[in-house]
């Protein structure tokens, strides 16, 4: 048998390296970069080995470990999960700063390696630098944390662990229903050990990611409750876009008349202009939507597991409406006893269209949907319009400003706050495939660094961040890292003085002003300079007043070269109405007459949830 010896670091780079995918219909790296932070923990062993492989696998520099891992996370959605990016961090608080990031990848169902540096599995030095020690567990380290937070945990402990380990793990971040981020401990001593591994493990190999067929009788009973609703509704996905299946979608709600509503991660499945399209439902979507969902007999949902801003908290749909799931991931198809058809979104599709050939909806139903579809533009028109001159813009007119003016093939992305919830209404996709929010672990400071991430991924248009201030403040060093790297992006900083979005939460369920925004928590404070904040990172910066001039310094920004950051002052307490009821903790024993008045709001909310069927 032919062998190589190597380093357990070179090894595992090496067969990175080797793998390969499909993108588009021509081969690419499966791995096509690294984001590094080196430190004692990885710079001798891993940081070696990737030098060595520089001209086969680029490494970016982060500033911050949860913002390059964020990236990664971007980076993998922006191309459908089909290429995987890798970080790398020391130990001890280089390590534990990326497991917000696992988290916001497992939620999302999105693949990431994590490769982290380890204490010396020889534990002869012990306790070393950045150690956590427990002394009932010394084999324990920090790094067991992200056993919580991935798909797929080890520790290399042995360096010919490499070849037994790093396939099962890429098999686990590419497998369509348990997709999710793969961890690997790296201790500093088996890092730099050599052992004679089998050549045959580094021959390149080109991954073509599974599509699972229905099962025969699961597609005849799906179609059959189809056939005998009177007002099916479509929800489409963020499963639509992975299985890339968004043209399969559109022939197939064309071809049987079906209307659409969108989750968040699902939004751009179709765009706005589609005749079937109505609008996003939920918690942060339009009442337009919602009132067909609460009307809906069945409910065909698309690649999307269910959230409670998708739900309603479970109080969207109709008691006695039938749920038809439909998704490559067995637990999403069986939530609350849905009529599962486990499948590729795509090939599930195409099978349903298939067994339906002949039928349509009633056009009593296609024109009820029709009539929201049409009242859903014009509210979206009304509440994006310019206000008078001078007068402090809202977060959904500066959503609609931008989105007048952005071309069919800019991605518009945000996370967390007040803006999923305006972004998901007021923003109207030109483009498929053209938004990201993540609003599955809702993580601020996703913004700025998952820009960069998809900036990385995508080569057509605009990469559009839309951020406020807290989220700023909160994750903000990747703007450099864009910068150093030579990427481009145009962020949109929207002020609304604090965390308003939760401000309104606090108060709209009886609570006082506390703590979240910034004139609440000292009188007078001195406001932060975002302009010059955002030049000193490299930036080209400036500050707007209205929604016209927001529309000219975007025009400015499409021009320049390097990334622009655009800030305006925003309304705090002036939302989009609408959406659904959400399940929160309201006090049950509270002095505040405000308080018990939600109580009771929340418990009659509470009385239209479907409880578990």
């Amino acid at each position: 048998m032919d062998t190589v010896r190597l380093t357990a670091a070179q090894a595992i780079v090496r067969f990175l390296v080797a793998q390969r995918t499909t993108v588009d219909g021509r081969e690419a790296p499966l791995f096509p970069g690294v984001f590094a932070i080196f430190g004692h923990g990885n710079v001798l062993g891993l940081g070696n080995a990737l030098h060595e492989a520089r001209d086969a696998v680029p490494v970016y520099r982060g500033q911050n470990e949860q913002g390059m891992a964020l990236a990664a996370v971007a980076f993998a959605k922006a191309t459908r999960r089909r290429q995987i990016m890798v970080t790398t961090s020391s130990i001890g608080p280089g390590a534990t700063n990326m497991v917000t990031a696992a988290a916001a990848a497992l939620a999302n169902r999105l693949p990431l390696l994590i490769l982290s540096g380890d204490t010396f599995q020889s534990r002869v030095p012990d306790p070393v630098l950045q150690q956590v020690e427990h002394f009932g567990a010394p084999s324990t380290t920090v790094n067991d944390a992200f056993r919580a937070v991935t798909r797929y945990w080890d520790r290399i402990v042995k360096p010919e662990q490499v070849g037994q380990s790093l396939p099962l793990a890429v098999e686990t971040m590419l497998d369509p229903a348990d997709c999710g981020p793969a961890f690997i401990g790296l201790p500093q001593d088996v890092q730099v050990e050599a052992y004679d591994y089998p050549s045959r493990l580094f021959e390149p190999r080109v991954h073509e990611l599974r599509r699972p067929q229905p099962d025969r009788r699961e597609l005849e009973a799906a179609a059959a409750a189809l056939r005998l609703a009177r007002r099916p509704l479509v929800i489409a996905g963020g499963g639509v876009h992975y299985s890339l299946a968004e043209e399969e979608l559109r022939a197939f709600v064309e071809r049987h008349g079906l209307p659409v509503v969108e989750t968040m991660a699902g939004k751009a499945c179709l765009t706005a202009d589609h005749p079937s399209w109505v609008g996003p439902v939920g918690v942060t979507g339009c009442d337009h939507a919602n009132r067909l969902a609460a009307e809906a007999d069945v409910v065909l949902a698309i690649g999307t597991r269910l959230q409670d801003f998708t739900t309603g908290s479970w109080t969207v749909f109709g008691q006695e409406a039938r749920i038809v799931a439909l998704n490559v991931a067995r637990f999403d198809a069986t939530k609350h006893l849905s009529r599962s058809l486990v499948a590729d979104a795509g090939e599930g599709l195409a099978g349903l269209s298939e067994a339906l050939e002949g039928w349509r909806v009633e056009e009593k139903w296609a024109n009820r949907a029709r009539a929201e579809r049409e009242a859903f533009r014009a509210f979206v028109e009304a509440r994006t319009a310019p206000g008078p001159p001078g007068e402090t813009p809202t977060y959904a007119q500066v959503v609609g400003a931008i989105n007048r003016v952005a071309g069919e093939h800019d991605l518009a992305l945000t996370a967390a706050g007040g803006l999923p919830g305006e972004m998901n209404v007021n923003w109207l996709p030109k483009g498929v495939g053209t938004f990201d929010c993540e609003y599955g672990y809702s993580t601020m400071g996703y913004e700025l660094a998952g820009a960069w991430g998809a900036r990385i991924a995508r080569a057509d248009g605009e990469v559009i961040a839309f951020v406020g201030d807290g989220s700023y403040l909160m994750q903000n060093s990747e703007l450099y890292s864009a910068t150093l790297a030579g990427h481009k992006l145009i962020v949109v900083l929207c002020d609304n003085g604090g965390y308003a979005v939760i401000h309104r939460l606090q108060v709209g369920q009886g609570g006082v002003p506390y703590n979240n925004m910034l004139e609440d928590v000292r009188p007078g404070y001195v406001p932060v300079d975002w302009v010059a904040h955002a030049r000193a990172l490299g930036c080209h910066a400036e500050e707007v007043a209205d929604v016209a001039a927001l529309e000219e310094a975007f025009a400015r920004a499409q021009a320049a070269k390097r990334t622009s950051v655009i800030v305006i002052r925003t309304a705090p307490h002036d939302w989009t109405p609408g959406g659904a009821f959400w399940e929160v903790g309201v006090p049950e024993v509270t002095p505040r007459p405000e308080v018990n008045e939600a109580r009771e709001r929340l418990q009659e909310g509470k009385r239209r949830q479907r409880v578990g069927w």
